[in-house]
């Protein structure tokens, strides 16, 4: 798994309101567009500053383009990243108080330790 690119898309659509409507409303649209323009953008530098080599495997886009939170964790994506983004998108979808964030609990309560490495 390439953990540094599935963190840094998360973090990066995290902190952008609209990118994170967009990927509400079109995971897929947005995760190829993001990779084809944004994965190789070396943050915090000049835009001309860019790497080659970076892409998601297939699991990950599968993952990503599913919002699919469980297999981004089994797959080492930092848990802080999703949730905090999936707050962002989902958050609305629940009438209940800390609906949304018990939701995603509940949903990777069969997961026990150890967890997956996170390091990326």
């Amino acid at each position: 798994m390439s953990k540094y690119l599935v963190n840094k898309f998360l973090f990066t659509i995290d902190r952008d309101h609209e990118l994170t409507e967009r990927y509400r409303e079109d995971p897929a649209g947005t995760l190829a567009w993001w990779e084809a323009e944004e994965a190789n953008r070396i943050l915090n530098c000049v835009a001309a500053e860019k790497s080659t080599w970076l892409s998601f495997t297939d699991e990950e886009r599968t993952a990503l383009a599913a919002h699919d939170h469980i297999t981004l964790f089994q797959l080492g994506a930092h848990p802080f990243l999703t949730l905090t983004l999936w707050i962002a998108m989902f958050e609305r979808d629940f009438t209940e108080p800390l609906g949304m964030q018990l939701d995603y609990a509940r949903k990777l309560s069969h997961l026990s330790q150890p967890y997956p490495d996170i390091a990326t």
